[in-house]
């Protein structure tokens, strides 16, 4: 991997020139590691860009300022964007058009902070390899599009730049170590760029979402606390109300889906075998302290035949 980032940002420096780029920063590994690569080749011609969506995990937001803005010292934009990403995604229920409205809002949110600097030619995203396979190539079907492949849209003010497509997850975590990126950030389970968007089944709102998010901060809590080492590790909000039973009294709640799989490069990968009382735990923490949620389940399918994501 150091010939890999040698290579690299000799060639971002060729690539990019006088001109600036922007970088659509999540705070996930890949596109935290995109960024300090292109940062170490082109140093403060780099302005990286966070989108508060309203579709992000609890204390996404600070945790990103606190690590980019303070610790690796970068050009940092935040964009407070959840009002106008959930009023876009109103009424839509269909998965690949949620991935593809989300996709195309970003661009929108990019080209509008480019209009704000001068000289931006070029957009960095931390497109991986498993992101391109499962968004489909010439003469292949698409298993779902991904909102940093098939959400682009085709009319962009500037060029698209992925210094880590041809790498695979394990891979773009390698090039992190070598780059020097705290194994925090290196470590970070995977977060879809969609968010959570493509955890909440059916429509998104932002009740839906508050709910989802506690749930999962609960979920990555217990596991944590417990000292498991899983590779990525979720709930999801299924869309599903069931009856049930609170102090004597009927309710009609949400139910909360769990996921935790084990996987190399995310092309295949094993459900986690979560022993049971860890579970119980946890299942008892979300229904105790989210009031909307009054079942919890626990999803057992591999991949294939399932993805990772339920959408």
């Amino acid at each position: 991997m150091k010939k890999f980032a040698e290579d690299a940002i000799i060639k971002i420096k060729e690539e990019v020139g006088d001109k600036k780029a922007l970088c659509a920063l999540s705070g996930g590994v890949d596109s935290s590691v995109a960024a300090v690569l292109v940062h170490k080749a082109i140093g403060d011609k780099l302005t990286c860009v966070f989108v508060d969506n309203g579709l992000l995990r609890k204390n996404e937001r600070e945790e990103v300022e606190k690590e980019f803005r303070d610790e690796f010292r970068m050009n940092l934009v935040v964009v407070d964007a959840e009002t106008r990403f959930l009023e876009k995604l109103k009424g839509v229920t269909d998965p690949e058009e949620k991935r593809k409205i989300i996709g195309e809002e970003f661009i929108r949110v990019f080209e509008e902070e480019q209009k704000k600097l001068t000289d931006i030619g070029y957009l960095i995203q931390g497109t991986i390899k498993s992101d391109v396979i499962e968004s489909g190539t010439k003469g292949k079907v698409a298993v779902k599009s991904h909102h940093n492949v098939g959400g682009l849209p085709d009319n962009m003010d500037f060029e698209l730049l992925e210094p880590l497509r041809g790498l695979y997850k394990e891979e773009v975590r390698e090039l992190g170590r070598q780059l020097g990126i705290a194994s925090e950030i290196v470590e970070r389970q995977p977060f879809p760029g969609p968010g959570l968007g493509v955890r909440c089944l059916g429509e998104i709102t932002k009740e839906k979402l508050d709910i989802l998010r506690e749930a999962d901060y609960i979920f990555r809590d217990e596991i944590n606390k417990a000292g498991l080492k899983i590779w990525q590790y979720f709930a999801t909000l299924p869309n599903i109300q069931s009856v049930g039973v609170v102090d004597g009294k009927r309710t009609y709640c949400h139910t909360i889906a769990l996921r935790a799989v084990n996987s190399v490069d995310g092309m295949v990968a094993e459900w986690v075998k979560i022993p049971l009382e860890l579970l119980e735990k946890i299942s008892t923490r979300i229904t105790d302290e989210v009031k909307e949620v009054n079942r919890v389940v626990y999803d057992i399918s591999s991949k294939p035949p399932a993805t990772i994501e339920w959408e």
